[in-house]
């Protein structure tokens, strides 16, 4: 895992579908590939002004989440069991390495151990059913 897959919606790219899906592959949220999907071009959480201003790499030090954050958090946790805000969370108060390694650990398939993808229920590598 590396620290320029992780969004700053504190998304992990190397966990997407568009990320690992073997045809028109998304570059990750943090790429300047021309090629990344419009959602990810026009993502108001990415442009937002005020991390930009600063130039935070992730939402992480912002003093709190703005409605579209919320809103996406609110999504992941219902469909995904994942947090957007946890990770940013983790990212602020443990270090982006530690998060990381965290990442590596709960998203590795129990099977094959290869990486697993947040919005699948099975592994892409050996398709074990997963959760």
């Amino acid at each position: 895992m590396k620290a320029e897959w992780i969004a700053p919606c504190g998304m992990n790219c190397r966990l997407c579908y568009g990320y690992i899906r073997p045809r028109n592959q998304c570059p990750g949220c943090r790429s300047s590939d021309d090629s990344k999907p419009k959602s990810c071009t026009n993502c108001r959480i990415a442009g937002c002004a005020k991390r930009n201003q600063n130039q935070w790499q992730t939402c992480a030090l912002c003093d709190t989440p703005c409605r579209r954050l919320k809103d996406l958090d609110k999504r992941y946790r219902s469909k995904y069991h994942m947090s957007m805000i946890e990770n940013l969370a983790t990212i602020r108060d443990q270090g982006m390495q530690f998060f990381l390694q965290q990442q590596e650990e709960a998203f590795r398939c129990p099977v094959c151990g290869q990486t697993l993808c947040v919005h699948r229920n099975e592994c892409p590598s050996c398709k074990a059913v997963i959760w």
